[in-house]
């Protein structure tokens, strides 16, 4: 693997050569940091750019402003300014190390270590700095080998790591399946393991989004399972048991065939019981939005016997392909994915038109003719006429 990066390549991103002349990257204060310099050596896309810095955040801001790039202190106790340069958003921080961290939040002070600042990270890969001028890519603890490796390690003593922030026991689980290639780390395992109740102290919302962004993997299916083999789940999403996963393996191969997206929800519906209400508590637990949460409802819900537009047309489109999907049926969801709703071509007002008295009796038909035209695969024409014509002859007995 190379140890460097591609200088020219990255300042020629929009408003980084600015940033960096603000910032003193020729004079060696400034550093592209992080995932980005990751992904780089690992040929991915690279989309968001970190740097850290040597300067301090009021300075940081000072500079900024000299060299007319806008200043956002977004996160400025702990040292984060976002700096908007020809309408880019960058996000720089202060090179820091921690004081004292209770497992959600951490107190830190400013240092011009780098080392220092590296070793308060999680992962070995995620450690990475890079020299704008020269690329240089600097590793303190064995970054570059795991990358080569495929694997993801705690810098230094996982519990500590673990200690620092309890999210690192999910995000763990999150890199092995982005990142990792066969067994996972046994030492980040046994951590991960042994202080799976601290995930009980975090928030919900923050255990909602490692766990979605895990979901919407190529195949996190493998990863999931050492999860619940290792009681990972227990303390946060107990309904989430071992026979699960399997139907989520089932999931996967299904929407691979049907040329679907990876979605995270329809995924976390495949490792929940086939119990709306469950599915409403699951949702209710981890924050989620009340169109997510109908969505997971719907999702579990026993019947996907239907034809695929009856389904689409009584269910929305994304519960009847979730349904379908879960269901194995791909060739019904492929078409209830492309399948155009159509509206109903009759109203009350034109059964009232047509002799039917005003009242309850009105919607009563309607819905009626709507059941009947639903059943029969939505015709028009005549048919539909010996529908309307049908349930008027009713509704006048």
């Amino acid at each position: 693997m190379a140890l460097t990066i591609d200088p020219v390549k990255w300042r020629s991103r929009r408003g980084m050569k600015r940033l960096l002349n603000a910032l003193g990257a020729k004079e060696g204060l400034t550093r592209y940091v992080g995932g980005a310099v990751r992904d780089d050596l690992l040929d991915l896309p690279v989309s968001d750019v970190d740097l850290a810095t040597r300067i301090e955040p009021d300075e940081v801001i000072r500079r900024l402003e000299a060299a007319r790039i806008k200043a956002v202190p977004t996160g400025i106790d702990h040292g984060t300014v976002t700096a908007v340069s020809d309408g880019h958003p960058y996000e720089i921080t202060t090179l820091r190390r921690d004081v004292s961290t209770d497992g959600r939040r951490a107190t830190v002070a400013f240092t011009s270590d780098w080392e220092e600042d590296a070793a308060r990270r999680d992962f070995t890969i995620n450690a990475l700095s890079a020299d704008p001028q020269t690329g240089e890519v600097f590793d303190y603890f064995g970054g570059l080998d795991d990358l080569v490796q495929r694997h993801v390690r705690f810098i230094g003593d996982p519990l500590k790591r673990i200690a620092e922030d309890h999210l690192r026991i999910l995000r763990y689980f999150r890199f092995h399946a982005r990142f990792g290639a066969g067994e996972p780390d046994q030492a980040a395992l046994s951590a991960c393991t042994a202080r799976a109740n601290d995930l009980m102290a975090l928030s919900r919302e923050r255990i909602a989004d490692e766990l979605l962004k895990l979901l919407a993997f190529a195949d996190p299916a493998p990863t999931v399972r050492i999860m619940v083999e290792h009681g990972i789940f227990r303390p946060i999403v107990p309904e989430i048991t071992r026979h699960r996963v399997s139907r989520l393996t089932a999931l996967i191969e299904a929407e691979e065939s049907a040329g679907a997206e990876p979605d995270a929800l329809r995924r976390l519906a495949a490792l929940l019981p086939s119990d709306p209400a469950v599915a409403e508590s699951v949702a209710a637990r981890l924050r989620l939005s009340n169109k997510a949460r109908k969505r997971l409802a719907c999702a579990v819900a026993p019947g996907s016997d239907s034809r695929p537009e009856a389904l689409v047309y009584r269910l929305g489109r994304d519960c009847a392909v979730d349904r379908l999907l879960l269901a194995a049926r791909v060739g019904d969801a492929a078409r209830a994915g492309n399948w155009k709703v159509p509206r109903i071509p009759i109203s009350g007002g034109a059964l009232i038109a047509r002799g039917l008295p005003e009242g309850p009796i009105v919607a009563r038909t309607l819905k009626a003719i709507e059941d009947r035209w639903v059943e029969t695969a939505f015709p028009d024409g005549d048919a539909f006429e010996a529908i309307v014509a049908r349930a008027l002859e009713e509704a006048a007995r």
